[in-house]
């Protein structure tokens, strides 16, 4: 039996080279179509003329269906996959760098499964991976009908849309039975090398969606980072503030102003751009 003699562009079959994310319209009317008929099949990765191609890297344009705890570990496997790390050599060892904290993203992701409105049909849990930033997005907003950018997260009590789910999650170790989340989330980001306030988690909702976005820790900083740890304070306070003086640096380390001095010269990532108080730092990246 030869496939190529059953795969046809007929009323019950239609093919496509590639899965188009961006375009989905050059799919998305064979789907019209099924579904205003009897039904059908899309069959991607081969050519109107019979040649199967195969598709590029489909496992990160998958959509993922099966259980609450295979839907965890497949978004967390495609997180792991597609989040790159840096290295900082220190004295002794190395140390770990990732653009996303797996604690972080592990509760958003088990949040946005165990929450979720499971009464909004046609809606699923997204991530989305830019380049500054990762997005988890939950169908249905927060269960008092409040808007999460207008309360401190912090302060919003544990809520369970979804009791049953949240008690498996728990007892497969998942998630805690009680606290909320959102401390989690930022705190994780919150120890990290390059963390700075611009870097911190924050959450979106409306009365249909809840998005958690987390920004790449790594995105816009230099790749040569330094390895004395007070070159790393001192560019964390120049990142936080571009007009900081030398002598405030000083005094927030604890060191004199002249160690101050020496290690800005020696910091190649760092310039500072004019004079006296009218001038600001500048961070070098490199391209």
């Amino acid at each position: 039996m030869n496939i190529k003699e059953l795969i046809g562009e007929t009323t019950q079959y239609d093919k496509k080279t590639a899965l188009e994310t961006k375009k989905p319209k050059s799919w998305c009317k064979s789907v019209s179509a099924f579904a205003n008929t009897y039904g059908g099949k899309l069959i991607f990765g081969i050519t109107d003329n019979n040649e199967i191609v195969g598709l590029q890297d489909p496992e990160n344009d998958a959509e993922y269906s099966g259980s609450v705890i295979s839907l965890n570990d497949n978004g967390e496997a495609f997180i792991k996959r597609n989040a790159k790390k840096m290295w900082r050599k220190t004295a002794n060892s190395r140390e770990e760098m990732p653009e996303y904290v797996e604690r972080s993203y592990h509760e958003a992701l088990v949040n946005a499964i165990a929450h979720r409105d499971y009464l909004i049909y046609g809606s699923e849990v997204h991530i989305d991976i830019f380049d500054d930033r990762m997005e988890i997005y939950s169908p249905g907003g927060m269960p008092d009908g409040s808007l999460i950018q207008e309360r401190d997260p912090l302060m919003v009590p544990s809520t369970r849309r979804n009791p049953v789910l949240a008690d498996i999650f728990n007892r497969l170790g998942y998630m805690e039975r009680k606290g909320s989340g959102f401390g989690k989330i930022i705190g994780g980001y919150e120890f990290q090398i390059n963390y700075n306030e611009s870097k911190k988690p924050s959450f979106r909702s409306d009365r249909y969606q809840f998005t958690v976005i987390m920004p790449n820790l790594n995105y816009d900083v230099p790749q040569d980072v330094p390895q004395d740890q007070m070159d790393v304070q001192i560019i964390k306070l120049i990142r936080n503030d571009n007009k900081i003086s030398t002598e405030k640096i000083a005094a927030i380390i604890g060191v004199s102003t002249k160690t101050v001095k020496r290690h800005v010269k020696n910091i190649e990532s760092i310039k500072y751009v004019g004079s006296g108080y009218s001038g600001h730092w500048e961070i070098k990246v490199e391209k």
